[in-house]
């Protein structure tokens, strides 16, 4: 077991340059056109397809994400501009209470029309419009230039959000059909669980100023921590066998009471998208169906069974502080989006040290979803963002293998509600101090 030490008050190894880079429309686009990359491999009839109230069309994460840059940059500040259609504000606005109506959400399946090449389209008319904003209008304009950055992070957020809809949309298919055939996969022994200490004391968490960050991971704060062990790795799918072999899906001393209930229910036997064949366990992936592999990180595990896991295996799950300031001492690299994998990989062999702690999974924490003490939401619309969420959510961390490399970072806050599990969830454990 390795032993990391606290840092001292002034955390200078934690803290970053603050950076301020320009908005470049080079940039803008190779953003935009990584969202058209990933829709390429579908078609039209793929991207119409709302399989779940919490899945959207592919076709409609491209018209929103469109709509965000449309409505809060273009509408208000580029002089001349106007929307190609109007009730396309009505149709493509996800929450945004102060920028009026909109469409069902769990509706957005049924409208055929416009159709994916109008959405086509419609992002050209946009992007067409952003260069001349971006060009023209921004530079001297920091409150747009960090609007258009927002805009373009939330474009990564919905990039994920539909690779993760889309593996739920193919699931429902009998033929499960594969979005790409697999072309990358992990051949390391990922050992067993290894532990990593880490000396309690005061210590800050969140956003340090320096690059971008949601208004939710700031501001930066104090506060206490017990010393605590963290697992050098995620659980695995071969750890979870184990749990599944030990009646773990049919213990009670394992689970919060909603957990029991929510498993009774649904009948939930397994992580989401696995099922039992005439071979062994199988799992539904973006490259169709494979053989569970018991050294990849176990995947689509909701809160309620990341939690009963960890009560099984003698351990917790780690608070979100405990997991930040243990990723402080890492790269925010791993299985992110740019390897093109799109599904979890074995760890490297141990070597000491935190394995993981960005990509292949979301690792759920036991920490609920709320403000950091003097959170302020942003004026305006945009505020909405993410203030309004915390209630009812825990806290995830690290990134996934959908996230776009570059998108992730210690401080990055996801939160799902707890019986949620389509998106690539996982766990890490912890431990008091030995």
């Amino acid at each position: 077991m390795i032993r990391v030490p606290t840092p001292g008050q002034s955390e200078s190894s934690h803290v970053q340059t603050p950076l301020r880079t320009t908005v470049d429309i080079a940039d803008y686009q190779a953003i935009r056109d990584e969202t058209e990359l990933l829709a390429a491999p579908l078609t039209p009839e793929d991207q119409q397809i709302q399989s779940m109230p919490d899945v959207s069309p592919t076709k409609w994460h491209r018209a929103h994400i469109t709509w965000f840059f449309e409505t809060f940059l273009l509408l208000p500040h580029l002089p001349g501009y106007t929307t190609p259609d109007e009730q396309f504000g009505y149709l493509y606005n996800s929450y945004y209470e102060a920028v009026g109506d909109r469409h069902p959400r769990h509706e957005r399946g049924l409208v055929s029309r416009p159709t994916a090449d109008e959405v086509t389209d419609y992002r050209a008319h946009v992007d067409r419009a952003m260069q001349r904003l971006i060009d023209d209008v921004v530079p001297g304009r920091p409150d747009l230039e960090e609007l258009v950055r927002l805009g373009l992070h939330h474009e990564q957020q919905h990039q994920e959000l539909l690779l993760m809809d889309i593996k739920h949309v193919f699931s429902t298919n009998p033929l499960r059909p594969a979005y790409q055939p697999r072309t990358t996969a992990g051949d390391a022994d990922p050992g067993p669980t290894g532990w990593v200490a880490f000396d309690g004391g005061l210590i800050d968490i969140g956003h340090h100023g320096g690059g971008f960050h949601f208004d939710n991971e700031a501001p930066r704060h104090k506060t206490w921590l017990e010393s605590f062990e963290l697992a050098d790795r995620a659980v695995t799918c071969g750890d979870w066998l184990e749990f599944m072999a030990d009646s773990g899906y049919h213990d009670a001393r394992w689970w919060l009471s909603e957990g029991w209930a929510t498993i009774t229910r649904e009948g939930w036997e397994a992580p989401m998208y696995w099922e039992t064949t005439a071979t062994g366990w199988h799992v539904h992936t973006l490259h169709g169906m494979q053989p569970v592999d018991p050294d990849e990180p176990v995947c689509h595990v909701s809160y309620y069974e990341a939690d009963a896991y960890a009560r099984w295996a003698g351990a917790r799950l780690p608070t979100e502080a405990e997991w930040e300031h243990a990723a402080a001492t890492v790269d925010a690299t791993g299985n992110l989006g740019d390897t093109g994998a799109f599904h979890p990989l074995p760890a490297e062999a141990a070597n000491g040290s935190l394995r993981q702690m960005f990509g292949d999974v979301w690792e759920w924490t036991s920490s609920s979803y709320s403000p950091y003490p003097g959170f302020r939401a942003a004026e305006g619309a945009v505020g909405e963002y993410n203030g309004k969420f915390m209630v009812n959510q825990y806290v995830l961390r690290g990134g996934c293998c959908a996230t776009p490399a570059g998108h992730v970072r210690p401080t990055y806050r996801n939160f799902f509600p707890t019986h949620s599990r389509w998106m690539f969830s996982g766990l890490r454990l912890a431990r008091d101090a030995s």
